[in-house]
């Protein structure tokens, strides 16, 4: 497995890449929770952009970007929040998970001087198909930043090639649909990941969309280098808003927080 993403990414253990929205449920909160995963044992850190379209996000994220937008974040203003965790401690990789249109608002320059300004380094862009990736790839490739490449089951005579041009670590979608908490995987996400295997060389293979608990860490630990974990996560955030909101009831739900994490990461951890 390459482990080179950057000097901060830990070596030699499976990979834990939680998302987050920026600003949810408030841009001081997200850099407490961005902690506390890292605390829990994250190695990588999606922070998704809010979006009022998004088209690969379900129920649970689409209202953690309505709570986000409310407070007026932006792309630029989620991407100033990452020089503020790390101030704050962070050390973790970043990666942007941004769709396109904001992005082309704020401008390929801009978004790349905001992104040497963080210490950001990755990016993601969801609804930018693999074909018309190349020249933001290359710029990123220039930046020294990481471009995170998707591949889903529908990839099939894609899979070579998009693994071909992985960075950091390419992310395996585990099945059709939006995010979401999902109680059970299908079975054939296992033949996909071993396909995607077959061509990601020393790139990590990470698996997303549906991961919500410990036993499907567990089924699927043997099976990739890492998992990500969204909708479980923003989930749980939801239930604590109430003592989130509140700074004297804050450090007792980060706490709750961080062991949620922690318990659903025991299969890889320890």
């Amino acid at each position: 497995m390459n482990t080179t993403f950057t000097n901060r990414l830990p070596k030699a253990e499976k990979l834990f890449i939680p998302f987050i929205v920026a600003g949810d449920p408030h841009p001081d909160v997200t850099i407490e929770i961005a902690l506390s995963l890292q605390e829990a044992g994250a190695s990588i850190l999606e922070l998704g952009i809010p979006y009022s379209d998004p088209l690969a996000d379900g129920p649970v994220i689409q209202r953690a970007s309505a709570r986000a937008l409310k407070n007026g974040v932006t792309l630029k203003n989620s991407m100033n929040l990452v020089s503020k965790m790390r101030k704050k401690g962070l050390k973790i990789p970043v990666i942007i998970f941004t769709y396109f249109n904001p992005m082309l608002q704020l401008g390929e320059e801009n978004f790349f001087a905001l992104a040497r300004q963080n210490g950001i380094d990755g990016l993601l862009v969801p609804d930018l198909p693999f074909e018309e990736s190349e020249d933001l790839r290359r710029r990123c490739e220039n930046e020294g930043l990481k471009f995170i490449s998707l591949v889903a089951p529908t990839s099939s005579s894609r899979i070579e090639k998009i693994a071909s041009h992985a960075q950091g670590f390419l992310y395996c979608v585990s099945s059709l649909g939006v995010t979401g908490v999902r109680n059970s995987l299908n079975n054939e996400v296992y033949s996909f990941l071993q396909e995607v295997k077959r061509h990601s060389d020393n790139i990590p293979v990470a698996v997303g969309f549906g991961i919500s608990n410990s036993s499907q860490v567990e089924v699927l630990k043997d099976h990739c280098d890492g998992v990500i974990m969204g909708s479980a996560l923003i989930q749980k955030i939801e239930e604590l808003l109430p003592e989130l909101e509140n700074e004297e009831t804050r450090t007792a739900a980060l706490y709750h927080f961080k062991n949620f994490v922690s318990d659903v990461l025991l299969p890889i951890k320890h």
